[in-house]
């Protein structure tokens, strides 16, 4: 991308930044009452929609196939494959609402992070046992209130756009909160912005919603199957995705798109 349109995209996140702040904050202080922070959290994820929609003419999103029934008034532990930091505007195009996992170095950026908090997104620190435990218990008490969470289980970013071996949490946390894993498998973003990368590009990527998993009957002993197999599923709708040549670089501002209709 041309450094000037990468100046752009800078700018108009940042306005939108700014222009969603007091909203948020308004909805916060309507509404902090709500365990779940329904309506606050609704508002973050139509920033990440309108970040990643008409303001941004260098993406095309879409999303395919149907949520779960009930998915609005019962919690899930959403899972998806983590290509590119444009993610997040991307999968915000899911038809219902939940509450995001994320680094907490993301919460202490200004503005931005003044946002997750105010949402009720759920900030982890890897590694430190407090910062894990929070999240654990603050994913579970999101999921009790029926609202579901958004988990990215490789835990980074790829370098190269390839799967990474899945961690253990989003699953073990599902099977103790006894509620299903939904499966979600995104190509296409890492062309948005690489990881690394300081500007973005010009690219069209799609999201697939795969089938649910239940978790009922299912103990410890079941993480490690549960885990590889949710792995797998992603795996083959990505490889899918990538071989239908519908995701991937766009040839540039204003170019067809391929993806199927908009969520």
């Amino acid at each position: 991308m041309h450094p000037l349109l990468g100046i752009y995209a800078y700018v108009t996140f940042a306005l939108l930044l700014l222009i969603f702040l007091p909203l948020v904050a308004l909805a916060w202080l309507f509404h902090r009452g709500d365990p779940a922070h329904r309506i606050q959290g609704r508002w973050v994820r139509r920033l990440g929609k309108a970040c990643g929609g008409f303001l941004n003419p260098f993406w095309s999103f879409s999303v395919e196939g149907a949520p779960p029934e009930g998915i609005d008034s019962k919690g899930y532990v959403v899972v998806s494959n983590h290509e590119s930091s444009a993610d997040v505007f991307l999968l915000s195009r899911l038809p219902w609402d939940m509450r995001w996992v994320a680094k907490e170095e993301l919460f202490h950026v200004p503005v931005a992070g003044w946002i997750l908090r105010l949402g009720g997104d759920i900030p982890v620190r890897r590694g430190r046992g407090g910062s894990v435990r929070a999240m654990i218990a603050a994913c579970k008490t999101t999921l009790a209130n029926g609202l579901s969470v958004m988990i990215f289980p490789e835990g980074t970013r790829s370098d190269d756009g390839e799967l990474l071996p899945f961690r253990d949490g989003a699953f073990e946390l599902a099977i103790e909160a006894g509620v299903p894993v939904l499966p979600i498998a995104v190509s296409g973003a890492r062309a948005c912005r690489p990881k690394g990368s300081l500007w973005f590009g010009f690219a069209h990527a799609r999201a697939r919603i795969l089938p649910a998993i239940s978790t009922e009957g299912l103990g410890p002993e079941d993480i490690a199957s549960l885990r590889d197999g949710v792995r797998s599923r992603i795996a083959a709708a990505v490889a899918e995705l990538r071989e239908s040549g519908a995701v991937g670089p766009r040839p540039g501002l204003g170019g067809p798109s391929r993806t199927g209709s908009v969520v």
